[in-house]
């Protein structure tokens, strides 16, 4: 274990809707909440500035929305006002831990939320409140993975981390082929050709073309998020 201050002086934090799920089959787990903020919390304290992307597919997908019938376009408005839902969700549960923390979101919605203005969401971290950046890119068409891949770069972040539910990018999925391998480190170029589908292209793509490092984590595994800031060796990293 490393005894040094963290690798990382400000991060991305991307979060499916799911992990909002815990054992439930759809909707938000305040327990899950709890758990996932004291992590973040953990980590923000090692000086760290924070800022988080967050899903909505606990709630509704813009895709799975469309194959019942709803026009595509409208799904991921809905998908997008999702994300707000967990926002807000997991900005409670930071907040009861005594950290500010600010909602931007890509549609405007004021009442509850703050408008995406870099700038803004630089200085909030600058302050060391945490950011949870929702509604996506605020298009349809595009995916919290594209999301937090623009965000990172636009705030000039250190690194993207994207938390998942195994333990980093492996060579099949894992949950249905026992010989998968862990891959502990790829090149953009190489997760794009592999198909590996741990995030979009366009993301990834993105991430390539301006250098930000994704590194890819068990969220479920205790402690981890602050493991992979501290620069220990867990999860996958792309890189160039």
């Amino acid at each position: 274990m490393t005894t040094e201050g963290p690798k990382y002086r400000r991060i991305v934090l991307k979060l499916s809707g799911e992990a909002l799920m815990g054992a439930q089959s759809f909707g938000i787990d305040e327990e899950r909440v709890a758990s996932i903020a004291d992590e973040i919390v953990a980590v923000h304290r090692l000086g760290v500035q924070v800022a988080i992307v967050i899903g909505g597919g606990n709630i509704i997908r813009g895709l799975a929305a469309s194959h019942r019938g709803i026009d595509r376009v409208t799904g991921d408005y809905m998908g997008m006002l999702g994300t707000v839902i967990n926002a807000l969700a997991l900005q409670d549960a930071l907040e009861k831990r005594g950290v500010v923390t600010r909602v931007q979101t890509a549609i405007d919605i004021r009442d509850v939320a703050e408008p995406f203005i870099r700038r803004r969401a630089i200085r909030h971290l600058e302050k060391g409140r945490i950011v949870i950046f929702a509604a996506g890119t605020g298009n349809p068409y595009f995916t919290t993975d594209s999301a937090a891949a623009l965000r990172a770069n636009e705030i000039r972040a250190d690194v993207l981390l994207k938390a998942t539910k195994v333990d980093g990018i492996f060579s099949a999925d894992p949950r249905l082929d026992e010989h998968a391998e862990l891959l502990p480190e790829l090149t953009y170029q190489q997760l794009l050709e592999r198909d590996l589908k741990i995030m979009d292209a366009a993301a990834v793509s993105l991430c390539r073309d301006n250098g930000m490092p994704i590194a890819v984590f068990n969220l479920l595994a205790a402690g981890s998020i602050r493991r992979v800031v501290l620069g220990e060796k867990v999860g996958s990293v792309v890189r160039v």
